[in-house]
């Protein structure tokens, strides 16, 4: 069946699983996750032994799982981080769908997760194939706008080259950068991660594996949500 979401906002069941008073048993429930990662569990293993001691649906296990981190991760990537006031005149690599995406789910009112790594992250899938969506473009307006008053000097943009339509979105990318006079380089790229781990760019990603490989990073969508998008539907797990 066709898919023909027009928007990226929160599951149908998302209100009652996410609901204000399903809060603190599912802080409970990431804080033993991230004990028994912190422990060596597998993370397989240890979200089944969480999600079966709470009851935890899948969309809830999701949320946990993307939410959660060992002691050490904690540690390291706090150590990396830095303020977006510390970008001005210096370049950033953006993970391009992981960017996009969480903030395309904030502006639609989709749950946004705020996790142990302070990192706010949604639990939307794309599934191998990105489709537009109404807040697309407001989204990339947002993004855009933010990065030109953080006065970066330099802005790549990395899209996964195997997901379907990210050719398009290139394109679309690159009609909104010359209508707004942004100088981005747009790239298409098999493994974004792998560059992300290796750039002495800032970068600007929520990814586990980015976090935990990269040399320096910046909370973006986080500081877009929280300053231009107060109203957004944002879970605090941490």
């Amino acid at each position: 069946m066709p898919d023909k979401r027009t928007h990226r906002g929160a599951h149908p069941d998302d209100a009652g699983l996410f609901a204000a008073e399903k809060t603190d048993s599912l802080r409970t429930a990431m804080a033993d996750y991230s004990l028994l990662l912190t422990k060596g569990y597998a993370d397989k293993s240890a979200l089944k032994l969480v999600g079966d001691r709470f009851s935890l649906t899948e969309r809830q296990r999701l949320a946990i799982m993307r939410s959660s981190c060992t002691d050490g991760q904690l540690k390291s990537r706090g150590k990396k981080e830095f303020r977006i006031t510390e970008l001005a005149n210096q370049p950033i690599a953006v993970d391009g769908y992981n960017v996009l995406i969480t903030v395309e789910a904030a502006i639609s009112g989709g749950a946004i997760f705020k996790g142990r790594d302070g990192c706010l992250r949604d639990i939307a899938s794309i599934h191998g194939t990105y489709r537009r969506v109404d807040e697309t473009i407001p989204a990339f307006q947002l993004i855009g706008d933010f990065l030109q008053q953080a006065a970066v000097s330099q802005i790549l943009w990395l899209l996964d080259s195997p997901v379907s339509n990210s050719g398009r979105l290139k394109t679309l990318m690159a009609e909104l950068c010359e209508k707004n006079g942004w100088q981005w380089d747009i790239q298409l790229v098999q493994s974004p991660d792998k560059i992300l781990i290796e750039t002495d760019f800032f970068v600007a990603s929520s990814d586990s594996v980015v976090l935990d490989g990269c040399k320096r990073w910046v909370n973006l969508a986080g500081a877009i949500i929280e300053k231009h998008l107060p109203q957004s539907w944002i879970i605090d797990l941490a």
